[in-house]
């Protein structure tokens, strides 16, 4: 068996070639959103089998099912029947990259500056790809082998609430049941300040539309007494939230489980601190935060519901004319606390739309993806090794934390094999903005989450 400190010497020499791969990999527009080139996600899933492949792992293939994007599968099971089985997740899909000429650099050209690696996907979740495969390749080239055996899932559709999700597991459980997962989808404390996420947030969406009208009108002709559905949609969508900011759909929140006592002061422990929180989502002077003010900040964002409109069909103000709109149209999606039923969630949510459109507007909803959330069982040791693994890597104590982000494939794997521990890492950090403009990847902690799964591989057998 190799030493830690040679390890760490063979990821840290070959570092520059996995920049290389993760640049080929952002530099693919692997967007799995509808309206978006399938041929692209494809073309990224086959990138991701080759490197696998080339990096020493075995049975890779694309893992198909009908009207889904691929998944990516390999494996390397050679580490004896007494050894763990590893199942390590990413995915190689990538959000929209959004208004082109609002980003510093194009998204799809993979550009440093500052220390940090900009590109649509250079954090979210393609780093996450290398990871594994960086920490995988450090100990194939140094021993030849490794101290678990590993299966490796890079899905194709997380960016989309994993639609068929259930499908792949229901195909392919056998081949990827494991003893233990690694996520690399998630964010750290701080940049140098690692973190495993034991808490996530589900997830519902939706579409609705509005229409009141066979054709746009005169608004002065008209106005006042015939009612304008874009009008209807901003009544309706205002009032899914309260004054404060939090759902206010009757029933929708009941469900929530209250944190325990435990997690409340892990969480106070982390050392909040509310002006650089505002600092790093960008809120301007003056703008408050929302939701319930007797909850601390962290509560609710990792452990109460909130709601969003993420998209909203209305006409430009360039070229807009005075006009009532026949119909309007938005996307609603709503994260759930743990606790929470997703399926309940997303009831009450269309019921809801469906009871209070005003003013007699039809009202078409059409209910979209759903996510479970998740919450993590600490007593499990595979935890003790993540924490002992990146303190390692990081030089600085491992913390354990929520997210208010959702993650589909997390819990029902977990669940379908006996509920595994799932180990949620990340290499995201509060400055990545991921989903955003000038999404970015800070490569000195990219590196160290690299050589923090190394170590985590030797700490799952006992050995450090």
């Amino acid at each position: 068996m190799t030493s830690l400190d040679e390890l760490r010497d063979t990821l840290t020499n070959r570092m520059a070639t996995h920049r290389v791969d993760l640049e080929r990999l952002v530099a693919m527009p692997s967007v799995s959103a509808p309206g978006f080139d399938p041929a692209l996600v494809r073309d990224s899933a086959e990138a991701v089998r080759a490197l696998l492949a080339e990096r020493g792992l075995e049975n890779t293939e694309l893992l198909e099912l009908d009207g889904a994007h691929p998944a990516v599968y390999a494996d390397w099971l050679h580490a004896g029947e007494q050894a763990p089985t590893v199942l390590l997740y990413a995915h190689h899909d990538v959000q929209p990259p959004g208004q082109l000429d609002a980003w510093t650099s194009p998204p799809f050209e993979p550009t440093e500056r500052d220390g940090r690696l900009y590109g649509r996907g250079a954090a979210d979740d393609k780093a996450g790809v290398l990871v594994h495969v960086a920490a995988i390749d450090a100990w194939l080239a140094s021993t030849g082998g490794l101290p678990v055996n590993v299966k490796v899932i890079v899905e194709g559709e997380e960016e989309t609430g994993s639609e068929h999700l259930s499908g792949f597991l229901e195909r392919y459980h056998e081949r990827l049941r494991a003893d233990i997962m690694v996520l690399t989808d998630s964010v750290n404390w701080q940049v140098g300040v690692p973190a495993v996420t034991t808490s996530l947030r589900g997830l519902v969406d939706c579409e609705i539309e509005l229409r009141g009208l066979d054709h746009a009108l005169h608004s002065g002709i008209y106005g006042g007494p015939v009612p304008d559905a874009l009008m209807g949609l901003i009544q309706l969508l205002a009032r899914m939230t309260d004054d404060c900011g939090c759902v206010a759909i009757p029933g929708f929140a009941d469900d929530a489980r209250e944190p325990s006592e435990e997690e409340r002061q892990r969480w106070r422990d982390l050392g909040f601190v509310e002006a650089r929180f505002r600092a790093e989502a960008g809120m301007l002077d003056g703008v408050r935060l929302v939701g319930a003010a007797r909850r601390p900040v962290l509560e609710r964002l990792w452990a109460r519901p909130s709601i969003s409109v993420i998209g909203l069909d209305a006409p430009g103000i360039d070229g807009s004319s005075n006009t009532l709109q026949p119909s309007a149209r938005a996307r609603i999606s709503a994260r759930l606390a743990p606790g929470q039923d997703p399926e309940r969630a997303r009831e009450l949510l269309v019921a809801w739309l469906r009871r209070e459109a005003p003013w007699g507007l039809h009202v078409e909803v059409r209910p979209g993806a759903v996510a479970e959330p998740y919450a993590a069982d600490l007593s499990d040791p595979a935890f003790a090794a993540a924490g002992r693994a990146f303190e390692r890597a990081y030089g600085h104590p491992a913390v354990f934390i929520g997210i208010g982000g959702s993650i589909p494939f997390i819990a029902p794997f977990a669940e379908a094999f006996g509920g595994v521990p799932a180990l949620l890492t990340g290499v995201e950090d509060p400055d990545t903005r991921a989903h955003g403009i000038d999404e970015s990847l800070h490569l000195e902690d990219w590196e160290r989450a690299c050589l923090g799964e190394a170590y985590l591989f030797a700490e799952l057998v006992g050995d450090s």
